[in-house]
């Protein structure tokens, strides 16, 4: 069992890295959890700062998220949008009724000079979430997707374009730092899981950020990452179909080389056990699918178990 002493930092994205990060919410004491979001896909809509990543990490550790979607708000309305529609403005990205409450205030406070960090700790204790929950920058860090030499705005592409333009390049931003919160939860960290999120789009946009990868390659201590890919295919969004059309082999293994020499160990799914048995790496086979809270504090606990073996 793992120690209730260890700092525990996950880095998350996406659906996939909400519901591991409330899994370990479960298990490690808040004082003893961060997580680092992806702000990649983050943008401007409506004159409103969005953050999808960041908000669907929030409501899901609020308890409030959609369990049908795995993103937005449960019981939302959408007659802002609707009318938003009717008035002939850009409805091809939706936010509910009650999710516009988090766009606005997050907008007004940024626009009052908070850091995104600060804005986000704010949200954190109104929806009385107890882990703390860190930006991966406080600065602007788009991720773009470039297809048949046309260049796409992150959400334009998965959203707009319903991420079917084919991927030939993926364009992360250069420059961007870390906040100091950050590197401080990196530096006092016993363990690092890498959600199952996407590696290209939801992790690799955190990597990039410095010096994340650099603290992460150099920490003394277990690096654990947990695959997305599962029977074959991405559990949830576009991370297989990236994966065809960037030449890679659809399956765990690729997804533990895509992360290299970052790992200390790798968690995959069961229904692909045996694929990794010549991995360079310990690997774990196990119960990877995540459909509700049991699931997610399992997983997270296996996790765990698993990297504690690796320090």
């Amino acid at each position: 069992m793992i120690d209730s002493n260890y700092k525990i930092v996950c880095l998350a994205g996406g659906v996939g890295g909400a519901k591991l990060a409330d899994g370990l919410a479960q298990i490690v004491p808040p004082e003893n959890l961060t997580i680092i979001v992806n702000t990649g896909d983050d943008f401007a809509h409506l004159g409103l700062t969005i953050c999808p990543d960041l908000d669907t990490v929030l409501y899901r550790l609020a308890g409030v998220a959609n369990e049908a979607t795995g993103w937005g708000r449960a019981g939302e309305s959408w007659r802002v949008m609707a009318e938003v529609a009717r008035l002939d403005g850009p409805d091809w990205f939706r936010l509910g009724d009650l999710d516009l409450a988090t766009h606005l205030l997050r907008t007004h406070l940024l626009g009052e000079g908070e850091s995104l960090t600060a804005v986000t700790r704010h949200l954190c204790r109104q929806f009385n979430i107890q882990p703390t929950v860190l930006p991966m920058s406080n600065q602007p860090a788009p991720t773009m997707i470039e297809s048949n030499g046309r260049i796409y705005p992150f959400q334009e592409w998965f959203v707009r374009e319903q991420w079917q333009p084919p991927v030939s390049r993926i364009i992360l931003p250069d420059d961007v730092r870390a906040p100091a919160a950050v590197s401080l939860a990196l530096e006092q960290a016993h363990i690092v899981v890498i959600a199952p999120s996407n590696p290209f789009v939801s992790i690799d946009p955190i990597l990039n950020v410095y010096p994340i990868r650099e603290m992460v390659m150099d920490m003394p201590r277990a690096v654990v990452a947990v695959s997305p890919i599962v029977g074959g295919t991405a559990v949830k969004g576009p991370a297989a179909k990236m994966m065809q059309e960037m030449g890679l082999e659809v399956s765990p293994t690729a997804v533990a080389q895509h992360y290299g020499d970052l790992l200390d160990g790798f968690v995959y799914d069961q229904q692909d056990k045996g694929q990794m048995d010549d991995a360079a790496i310990p690997t774990l086979s196990t119960n990877s699918m995540m459909y509700n809270q049991v699931d997610r504090r399992q997983l997270a606990q296996n996790v765990l178990d698993f990297a504690t073996q690796l320090l």
